[in-house]
């Protein structure tokens, strides 16, 4: 049996890498921490051209011609390790691939026709179901809904943004009456967070009767593709270690033939190669092993936050005082897999849920 990645699946990588390697220079991306929008609405133009907005689309629902991929969780984790690779500003994570999971699992195929037309771009609010802020959450009251939604993710170009209340999820329009939002300041400045206060806003309930499901598979299905993120991301940290302790000279000599450095990359490169693969199989699991699909998120998330919390510090360590300027950019790798490590809930919050479903603790 051969266990990796298939020929559409390869092309589908590289063909992200490719043009996310012209789209998503290191320039474009300071401009975008300074506030440049210009990089995010570009990405957002060249990744549909690409097609990657409708990679978990599915091709038809109840009858209807939505003209997506069909593809699954494993190819979206592909490109969302590519753009951690390349520290792009795209909200794919939470509005191509949390987003349409949970309208996908509850069958609202209205709104995921209007994410196929275009007419939708979904930020995605899930924080208050894995572990929110004391004085956050939402309250319906027919078709209203009051609150505070906190680390709400794929902000950068969103319209809309889907919710949950606890119980229900529930689609409010940015920027309607009663919807005000607050950029969140973030070490990582790569993505745009926000929190968002609701007061009386209009609110439309997802359709279907199964929200609890579609919730669950959103939130494991944006851990995936958190932990790819940060394997993009600590993949090219290791990568930029690794050349510039060849080109670095001291006694005359690279830094790469000192064997603490060698030791250093060596142990950077024999922690995260394993994690490809259990992020890969984690996405896998999430479309064709469902009975494995939970504990896998929780298991790909928590590991890949401590094995990038320490190939990023790692990294820095071999790059010298060079790694903490801004002239190498490092400092945008090493706050987006810090983000990433807490986004969702952190590593000891979601260890905890994994050993409760393996029956460890009570």
């Amino acid at each position: 049996m051969y266990f990796g990645l298939n020929e559409d699946q390869t092309m589908l990588q590289d063909s992200v890498r490719r043009y996310l390697e012209d789209a998503s220079e290191l320039e474009a991306v300071r401009g975008f921490a300074e506030g440049d929008m210009s990089l995010a609405n570009n990405l957002q133009d060249g990744l549909l051209e690409l097609g990657v907005p409708f990679v978990l689309l599915p091709e038809a629902l109840n009858g209807q011609i939505l003209g997506g991929l069909g593809m699954g969780v494993l190819e979206a984790a592909l490109i969302q390790e590519q753009l951690g690779r390349h520290v792009a500003p795209s909200g794919f994570a939470a509005t191509y691939g949390m987003a349409v999971i949970g309208l996908r699992e509850a069958g609202d195929e209205d709104w995921l026709s209007q994410i196929a037309s275009g007419a939708a771009v979904m930020g995605v609010g899930m924080t208050e179901a894995t572990g929110g802020r004391e004085g956050a959450g939402l309250t319906p009251k027919g078709d209203k809904v009051s609150g505070r939604a906190t680390f709400v993710m794929g902000a950068e170009n969103a319209t809309h943004f889907l919710l949950t209340t606890g119980e229900q999820l529930v689609v409010v329009k940015r920027g309607a009456a009663g919807v005000s939002e607050t950029a969140l300041t973030m070490i990582d400045k790569t993505r745009h967070t926000v929190t968002l206060d609701l007061d009386n806003a209009a609110a439309h309930l997802v359709a279907g009767n199964n929200h609890a499901e579609a919730q669950s598979r959103m939130i494991d299905a944006g851990r995936v593709l958190l932990a790819a993120d940060s394997l993009g991301a600590a993949a090219m940290m290791l990568e930029k270690a690794v050349d510039y302790a060849k080109d670095r000279e001291q006694f005359n000599r690279p830094i790469a033939s000192f064997q603490a450095v060698k030791h250093m990359c060596a142990e950077m490169a024999a922690k995260l190669e394993p994690c490809r693969s259990l992020v890969w199989y984690a996405a896998y699991a999430q479309d064709n092993v469902p009975d494995e699909a939970p504990l896998m998120s929780r298991l790909a998330k928590s590991h890949m936050s401590e094995v990038g919390k320490f190939v990023a510090r790692t990294s820095t360590e071999v790059h010298g005082g060079m790694g903490f300027t801004d002239l190498l950019g490092l400092h945008y790798w090493f706050k987006r897999i810090g983000a990433n490590r807490q986004l969702l809930g952190g590593p000891q919050a979601v260890r905890e849920e994994a050993a409760k479903l393996q029956g460890f603790v009570a």
